[in-house]
């Protein structure tokens, strides 16, 4: 595959502000020089991702992630090193240049990428079809406008599209497209003849006949669809009764992974502003044009973990707003206890004595004003629990009550915060009416039993320095290599003075510092170190790129480096010639008159060895 050119790396990372990368998928909040939020690598409640857009490196102190633009996006996207430089440099409209000239070829594209490349595609080709003057299109704009009453212009903002009943037209444009098999075969928008070589013909488009909406990841990319049965949608179609058809899953697309408008939403949510999470694509789309552009919808009411965690990421609140029927109620309950888990704050949305109650329809009637109206009447969590599940608690027997606290205590037991629970209980008592002691025994007695216990939860250590000790003794946590590589990075010019005192057989390179530490005392031997800001050269995986974005984003809290840098060769060297010496005495002490071993030369090395452990390592402010 053609290499980037070193200069092009170096060029992006210059003009590209690592902020506006991260900020995409996390939300940073200024922190003095640096910025802070919650990690996108792991599930966590106390911000601990800190990012300093100086440097262009980011650390997690709670996981341990840390690196550059490019470690980030591959991370986040699954990508190669040449991916990410590619999706970087589409992204921020920056030409990639090839060390032999050219950009790679199709085949040696990711199937990723290429299916995000296939699927906006195909959204550009259903929008057209909307768009056009065609029998497809005319329906479909008739159907927008007229049944579900939006404006014209929304279906631009989303990019709604049209499949029509016989959509062979697609198919064509993306076959002109020349894109692989394995796209085609992958990309769910086909359902595909069983036959040896792939053909025009042996391409059956999933889709027909329907509304298209474009389902895009939280960076904005299409990633599926979801298509929506009318009147022209097919008698053979397959799932023809299926009033809402979703992509199925493929390598860029999990339902269970993402929110319906997430990509925008995230943008818009702030303090008095928090998601506001609907049942459906079409319901998140009038909530948006009426005002209210924190709305994100699941794919179905089937609430997944991993979508809480991911609107974690960017608020800490989030107001469920589902139909009121009965299924609409039930996926509140299920979704409860997991944004409890999520470390989600939840809040309910209903009109007092509305029976069903459909966003989609209230919004178009009265606009934003009913939201406003919603949210004075919203419900705690555990309002909306006891209102739900002990309605009629007023006529109920103990035993009924007793049985119905048993829903209401899991919902408790899903808080990590015994602050929260602690006034979950005391909510739940009110509404009953009951003594809250009682409530805290048989809360207490329900908990043991199901076996919940959960250990107290600790702030990550944030302390950047952590690793390496200010008092000028290399620490037992890591290895010698370990501090004298970060020393090298940040004071370099230790550099040249550390090679005259280490040699690279002291050097243990069966970890990850001892390699680079001697791959960089090489180029400082020998005059060709490029310097800590051009690093990407020497740099051969992507663990070693972490070890150094982890070491160079921490900020040195030493007095006295050289120091600090002698001590640790002082260590090497006894670790290398220590042995050797101990070897030595043995031998003399074991020596027989009869014995080959010539004494004289065990004396004279023991002699160098011990001059060569007591001689002075004169690096620059040492004492």
């Amino acid at each position: 595959m053609p290499v980037i050119k070193p200069t092009c790396i170096r060029d992006m990372k210059l003009r590209i502000s690592l902020v506006d990368v991260i900020s995409r998928v996390a939300t940073l909040r200024r922190a003095g020089s640096r910025f802070k939020g919650l990690c996108p690598f792991h599930h966590e409640k106390t911000p601990s991702f800190h990012v300093d857009p100086d440097k262009g490196f980011y650390k997690c102190f709670g996981c341990g992630k840390s690196g550059d633009i490019f470690t980030f996006v591959r991370e986040t996207e699954q990508l190669s090193f040449s991916e990410a430089v590619e999706a970087l440099g589409q992204r921020f409209s920056i030409p990639i240049e090839y060390e032999e000239g050219a950009g790679p070829t199709k085949e040696e594209r990711s199937l990723r990428q290429e299916l995000f490349d296939l699927h906006e595609v195909a959204a550009d080709a259903y929008h057209q079809t909307f768009r056009s003057k065609s029998p497809a299109g005319d329906f479909m704009r008739r159907y927008w406008e007229e049944n579900r009453r939006f404006d014209p212009a929304l279906a631009e903002e989303f990019k709604i599209g049209a499949a029509p009943a016989s959509d062979e037209g697609l198919v064509a444009a993306l076959w002109r497209r020349n894109y692989s098999e394995e796209a085609l075969r992958q990309c769910g928008l086909f359902f595909i003849r069983d036959e040896a070589a792939l053909s025009v013909q042996a391409l059956r488009p999933r889709f027909r006949g329907r509304l298209m909406i474009p389902i895009r990841d939280h960076q904005g990319r299409v990633v599926a669809f979801t298509a929506r049965q009318t009147e022209l949608t097919p008698v053979e179609d397959p799932a023809h009764e299926a009033k809402y058809v979703n992509s199925p899953e493929t390598p860029i697309f999990s339902k269970s992974h993402l929110l319906f408008n997430l990509d925008r939403a995230r943008t818009q949510v702030n303090d008095s502003q928090p998601f506001v999470l609907v049942e459906g694509q079409l319901d998140a789309i009038r909530c948006w044009s009426v005002g209210l552009k924190s709305a994100v919808a699941p794919q179905g009411t089937s609430i997944t973990e991993q979508q809480l965690i991911l609107l974690r990421r960017y608020h800490q609140v989030v107001e469920c707003f589902f139909d009121s029927d009965s299924a609409g109620q039930k996926a509140s309950l299920r979704f409860l206890p997991m944004a409890l888990k999520a470390g989600l704050e939840a809040r309910f949305l209903s009109l007092n004595g509305a029976e069903k109650v459909d966003p989609d329809l209230l919004f178009l009637d009265r606009g934003l004003a009913a939201y406003e109206e919603l949210k004075k009447q919203s419900l705690s969590a555990i309002a909306f629990a006891c209102k739900t599940l002990l309605a009629g608690s007023e006529q109920a027997s103990p035993e009924q009550n007793s049985r119905s606290l048993r829903g209401l205590f899991e919902i408790v037991a899903a808080s990590e915060s015994e602050v929260v629970r602690a006034g979950f209980l005391a909510e739940i008592a009110n509404h009953l009416r009951l003594p809250p002691t009682a409530i805290q025994r048989d809360f207490s007695v329900f908990h043991n039993r199901s076996g919940n216990q959960r250990p107290s939860d600790t702030a990550p250590s944030e302390n950047p320095g952590s690793d390496f000790r200010s008092s000028g003794v290399v620490s037992s946590e890591t290895t010698p290599e370990h501090h004298l590589l970060y020393l090298i990075l940040h004071f370099e010019s230790l550099g040249k003075g550390m090679t005259q005192f280490l040699p690279h057989a002291w050097i243990d390179t069966s970890h990850l510092a001892g390699t680079l530490l001697n791959r960089f005392m090489l180029e400082i031997e020998h005059d060709d170190w490029p310097g800590r800001d051009h690093l990407d050269g020497l740099i051969e995986t992507s663990e070693e790129r972490q070890l150094i974005a982890s070491m160079l984003f921490d900020q040195p809290t030493v007095d006295d480096p050289g120091k600090i840098a002698a001590e640790g060769i002082r260590m090497m060297r006894q670790r290398a010639l220590e042995p050797r010496l101990r070897k030595i005495e043995l031998d003399l002490a074991g020596l027989r008159a009869d014995s080959t071993v010539d004494p004289i030369s065990l004396i004279k090395e023991r002699t160098e060895l011990l001059r060569q452990l007591r001689e002075p390592i004169g690096l620059p402010g040492t004492a």
